[in-house]
């Protein structure tokens, strides 16, 4: 199976899909017409070499994907907000209403963006060192509590997911988020991008957030377990330690998945299962009219049929300047 590079998200009652440096949104209007918006993907630490690096690729794409992600969920709630909107505005008050929201929408993603980090890592790397610690009345064997610090981790992160899984505000945001795989494994399988092929491909995909954050999980666990064992005597020290580890670890789990998406080997795809498995709670199944959103928003960046001709090219041209051109 041959990777499209094409990536995702579910927002609300649509999907992000990006493919190289354009991306797009797809969103269910209240009227039940699909709005299509392209913009191109900009990096928030713009363009250098080292960027490309190993490892060091990985910090930035999870960063990017933060920015965006937030970006695309605040525009697709745009479409419901305006139902609540009754008061009609001159040009120039709309001109200053939409100036000002451009502002504080940008301190919020930002503000989103490392209120999100600070919540990850606290949640799943400082939060079972502590939990762990209180071990310490029981034992002096440092190595049990490692071990229990590993488990706390794995259990927390599958905590969350399940509860997450069982919201009801959230089911059609993973509805939308099992449409956004089935359409890529759709094209990565050969198949031509119609609304039928999409619903019978998987829901499940290699490449997904999902299979990420249980391999920043698992390789946190690995990492944590030995710097345990290393003999600091001030708790802060360890703490530290731990958080100068997250970009390392966050770069590990990109390469494993940026592996996984690309390569059929049977090792590799072991490696996939678990992550795969866990997605089975973060997708659901989706009905036609989410995958009719997700074909709109992958040919708004994605050439499909002269990918499935095995062309070099398969991306949409996009025009910036041009309003036609994000429809």
């Amino acid at each position: 199976m041959k990777s499209s590079n094409i990536g995702g998200q579910a927002v609300i009652e649509g999907i992000m899909m990006r493919h190289g440096d354009v991306y797009s949104v797809g969103v269910r209007k209240p009227d039940g017409e699909i709005e299509v918006k392209v913009e191109d993907y900009k990096s928030v630490f713009g363009k250098h070499k080292w960027m490309k690096w190993p490892l060091l690729r990985g910090v930035v794409s999870f960063v990017d994907s933060l920015v965006v992600g937030i970006r695309c969920l605040m525009y697709s709630a745009t479409f419901f907000e305006e139902e609540e909107e009754t008061k009609e505005l001159t040009p120039e008050e709309e001109a200053v209403k939409k100036a000002k929201e451009e502002r504080e929408n940008k301190w919020m993603m930002y503000g989103t963006v490392v209120l999100s980090v600070l919540l990850t890592v606290g949640l799943f790397m400082i939060l079972p060192y502590y939990l762990a610690g209180l071990l310490r009345n029981l034992t002096d064997s440092e190595t049990l509590i490692a071990l229990s610090e590993a488990i706390v981790r794995i259990l927390i992160f599958l905590i969350y997911l399940l509860l997450i899984s069982r919201m009801k505000d959230i089911q059609r945001t993973f509805m939308y988020h099992g449409a956004e795989h089935k359409c890529i494994n759709c094209v990565e399988n050969g198949m031509e991008l119609t609304v039928e092929n999409v619903m019978k491909s998987s829901r499940q995909h290699k490449r997904c957030g999902t299979s990420f954050l249980m391999f920043v999980v698992v390789i946190s666990v690995i990492f944590y377990l030995f710097i345990s064992l290393i003999p600091f005597q001030a708790h802060w020290m360890k703490v530290a330690l731990r958080l100068a580890l997250v970009p390392v670890i966050a770069g590990v789990a990109y390469e494993i998945i940026r592996l996984a998406g690309s390569s059929d080997n049977r090792w590799v795809s072991l490696l996939s299962k678990p992550g795969l498995a866990l997605q089975r709670l973060t997708t659901k199944e989706p009905d036609e009219s989410m995958a009719e959103v997700a074909i709109a928003a992958v040919e708004a960046v994605f050439d499909w049929k002269a990918y499935l001709a095995g062309e070099e090219e398969t991306s949409v041209p996009h025009h910036a300047d041009c309003p036609e051109g994000c429809r």
